[in-house]
């Protein structure tokens, strides 16, 4: 049975009715859109198969088909959210819940939320509390990683909602449902009514939740309410928690009270709390941000003595607190004190400093440390090791760092996924493809579990550095089976294939993604928009561009900004300030390449004056055009005869230290050659090399080409063509040719 109209309403109610402004961004624009859903022949389709019998009458059997229904599948797959959308409304709850699960789990779908809380309501119905807490828990996930607070806020307005159905419905939340709330409500100022309703509701809140409710208030910056809530804690007698304690300490270290901290830190002692790695953390942390690195390192000697070992949070601290004193130039001066202080640094002094000139990009200083630990008799820790061999990585000494590798293994120490994955992703870059093959083969017989980015690296080497045969020969092993099932994978050879003008592979790749039930990214739609885009194929990149909202993404800069530079190129003006209006609709400001395309557009549709201002509103938005987008306006006020603004914009370039190219004089050489005077071209050029700028084999050619047909200087010709030969540039028979027929006429 459909649900109905009115039912469906019901589940869109928002929680806080009787106060309008409490309601979530979510059942305003569902309402609004809960009537609105498209109604299609795709979506009638999906319909009918609930309602076939003897299908209909049997849940489980029903969705065993579905899932095994090729046509079901491709239907489904051609959907999109809105369309999901008006399936699940029209279905009965049952049904609503497993065809949304299903779409998620096994097609690999991203529903919109107002799916997903649409289903929420029907587990809340069906009074199903366990899957209801699992997806809530799930979505909240989901959306805390895609916008930040607004949303999360947004989010948790819908939980509260959901919160209350389960109460109409008598179903109980546990503790977890209330601690996972709260710790969302962590950063507003309703956590201390929430906090207040659990024990009014007849829970008593456990160390965790206090833990949740004293970072709540740390956040806040209420820290004389935190204290006040650690006394109260007390005088219910209730337990010490290191938690609460390590909560505080890191709140007053992120006010910068660092003593503050340091008297909660030695409070742990007084109630018999042993402080962990994580308590001394906190305040080596505060103690290096606030420009005492010094003490830090008393700390860690303490830690010690209390039998912690420093663990790579610890080094990571110090080597962000060195960095930001190699930035001030303290951080050589800080080295030698150190040393001088300790008349026989240990490994823990040498690892520090260590990490500490790595950090700051001084690896040659790390590797002396590393000399003279080794001459002190004094071995490196994995530690030293690990932070040296990424050091190598970073720079792009590779060699260096497998010989470091293998001298890591030779004492002992077994490098990690990490490592393998680093050292693998440097050989692919440095075009070492066999080499890194070997170590990833080598990786596999010490049982080293790989992950896709050393499948990401290799294919991205070979397709770089080898033939296109042997990446899809390697795509194709990983891809074979259901086990590899990389987005960015496709997004690599589908790239490659575009780059060497196959776009029929490219089509092929794309659509073996869908049938696979793997989501394309916006990265997928930009290469195969780019692919159509060079082969002419405009309507095709148009119909992909729209494709991407189809499919829950949001187009990039990247994605509207190679749109609009084919449609330059096709001289389609229009269709460019239509795409740079959407775009601004939604809210992607357009960058320097962006302007520079438009311009380009202008330039060629001969809005000379248009493109000259739009040069300007960069300016004033203060975007700098880069040497592109002042050499496409040199060209084409040269075209226009107009030298001197070509020439106001060369200045311009040189005042923004936009430092003009060898394409920016041969710009400015040829349009005096093509369309102004020969002798003022040859000043120009005379002026450059007086300025000892390097012009290139362009520049020579044009000039030369220019007094030839004009009827010019012969014997000047003559000297510029066996200058160009003395500076080096290659001559080639065709340039002999070309002269010597010139000179002829």
């Amino acid at each position: 049975m459909l649900r109905s109209t009115t039912r469906r309403h019901r589940f869109l109610t928002p929680l806080f009715s009787t106060n309008p402004q409490t309601l979530s961004s979510f059942s305003a624009a569902a309402a609004a859109a809960a009537t609105n859903f498209p109604q299609n022949d795709s979506v009638s389709r999906i319909l009918g198969h609930f309602n076939s019998p003897p299908l209909r009458h049997s849940t489980k059997l029903l969705f065993n088909y579905l899932q095994h229904n090729a046509s079901f599948k491709y239907e489904v797959l051609e959907l999109g959210p809105s369309e999901i959308d008006a399936i699940i409304e029209k279905l009965s709850s049952e049904n609503a819940i497993e065809f949304f699960f299903v779409l998620q789990n096994v097609f690999g779908f991203k529903h919109s939320r107002n799916s997903q809380f649409v289903v929420a309501h029907c587990l809340a119905e069906k009074k199903r509390s366990r899957a209801l807490q699992c997806h809530l828990q799930r979505v909240l996930r989901e959306e805390a990683s895609v916008d930040g607070i607004r949303i999360k806020c947004d989010m948790v307005h819908d939980a509260l909602f959901a919160l209350e159905k389960m109460k109409e419905s008598r179903v109980r939340p546990s503790i977890m449902t209330y601690n996972s709330l709260l710790h969302n409500l962590r950063q507003r100022d309703t956590m201390q009514d929430f906090y207040d309703s659990i024990e009014a509701k007849g829970f008593f809140p456990t160390n965790y939740t206090n833990s949740i409710f004293l970072d709540g208030l740390c956040r806040q910056s209420l820290f004389h309410e935190a204290v006040a809530f650690l006394r109260q804690l007390q005088e219910k007698h209730a337990e010490p928690c290191l938690v609460w304690f390590n909560t505080l300490m890191s709140g007053f270290c992120r006010l910068g009270s660092v003593d503050i901290a340091k008297s909660f830190f030695c409070k742990m002692f007084k109630y018999g709390l042993v402080p962990d790695v994580y308590s001394y953390n906190i305040l080596i942390h505060g103690l290096c941000i606030t420009g005492l690195p010094e003490e830090a390192l008393d700390f860690t000697k303490d830690m010690e003595k209390h039998g912690l070992e420093p663990d790579q949070v610890t080094y990571n601290i110090f080597s962000k607190g060195f960095r930001q004193l190699g930035m001030m130039g303290e951080f050589g001066e800080f080295t030698k004190k150190m040393l001088r202080k300790e008349a026989n640094p240990d490994i823990l002094t040498y690892t520090i400093l260590i990490c500490g000139h790595c950090q700051i990009g001084n690896v040659e200083e790390g590797f002396r440390l590393r000399e003279e630990m080794l001459l002190k008799g004094l071995q490196l820790n994995s530690i030293s090791y690990r932070v040296l061999f990424i050091s190598l990585c970073k720079s792009g000494h590779i060699i260096e760092a497998l010989d470091l590798l293998s001298e890591m293994e030779k004492v002992g120490f077994k490098p990690d996924l990490f490592m393998y994955s680093m050292i693998i992703h440097g050989l692919c870059k440095i075009g070492e493809v066999q080499q890194a093959v070997e170590l990833y083969n080598e990786m596999s017989m010490k049982r080293i579990i790989r992950n896709s980015f050393l499948h990401r690296s290799i294919l991205l080497g070979l397709c770089q550095k080898r033939t296109i045969y042997e990446a899809r020969s390697y795509f194709n092993t990983l891809t074979n089976s259901d086990l590899v099932q990389d987005v960015v994978l496709y997004n690599i050879i589908i790239d490659r294939y575009i780059k060497l003008g196959n776009m029929g592979e490219a089509v092929e790749l794309f659509n073996k993604i869908s049938e696979k039930g793997i989501s394309p990214t916006v990265v997928t739609f930009n290469s195969l928009i780019n692919g159509y885009c060079k082969a002419g194929k405009l309507a095709y990149a148009k119909k992909l561009f729209d494709a991407i909202k189809k499919h829950d993404l949001v187009p990039t800069i990247v994605s509207y900004t190679t749109l609009m530079n084919a449609f330059s190129e096709a001289g389609n003006i229009r269709e460019i300030f239509v795409l740079l209006d959407e775009m601004k609709a939604d809210g992607i400001e357009p960058n320097q390449v962006t302007y520079t395309v438009v311009m380009k557009g202008l330039c060629k549709n001969g809005q000379l004056e248009e493109s000259d201002r739009l040069l300007k509103d960069m300016l004033a938005k203060g975007l700098y055009p880069d040497q592109i987008s002042y050499n496409t306006l040199i060209k084409c006020f040269c075209k226009e005869r107009n030298f001197d603004r070509a020439f106001q914009l060369h200045e311009e370039m040189v005042k923004l230290n936009v430092q003009p190219s060898c394409a920016t004089y041969n710009i400015l050489i040829n349009g005096f050659c093509v369309y102004g005077d020969l002798g003022e071209a040859e000043r120009v050029f005379n002026f450059l090399q007086e300025q000892n700028t390097r012009l290139s084999k362009v520049a020579y050619t044009t000039l030369i080409k220019a007094i030839c047909v004009k009827g010019g200087d012969v014997e000047r010709a003559m000297v510029l063509f066996l200058r160009m030969a003395e500076i080096g540039f290659e001559i080639s028979v065709r340039d002999y040719s070309a002269v010597i027929n010139r000179l002829c006429k």
